[in-house]
């Protein structure tokens, strides 16, 4: 099991989930923030800090934003930023990039 981090993040960004993940598996796209799969260890700090409750568990999230279980996984693959497993929520791994999905969506102002 994996978090994962979903619509009502978009435009947001507030970032205290990035502060108090011990992994650093939390990364910055250009409207969301976006979890790695294989990196986050279960542990759901960043789920007692969202402020907007976006995250949840990939085994529970509910049915209209389960297709954020792929645009989270398949934003670190090549057809969007190509990072892989970057492992640690370095400068080098911030992007205005997002999934197509999430580009998609209409701004908001929040």
């Amino acid at each position: 099991m994996a978090f994962v981090i979903a619509e009502t993040c978009i435009d947001v960004k507030d970032g205290v989930c990035t502060e108090v993940c011990p992994v650093d598996c939390i990364y910055e796209g250009g409207r969301m923030f976006y979890i790695q799969p294989d990196e986050c260890i279960d542990c759901a700090l960043c789920v007692s800090v969202c402020p907007v409750e976006a995250i949840y568990p990939d085994d529970r999230i509910p049915e209209q934003y389960r297709p954020y279980i792929a645009i989270n996984a398949e934003f670190f693959e090549d057809k969007v930023t190509g990072w892989g497993s970057p492992r640690g929520f370095e400068p080098e791994y911030r992007t205005d990039k997002d999934h197509p999905l999430v580009e998609k969506i209409e701004r908001r102002d929040i």
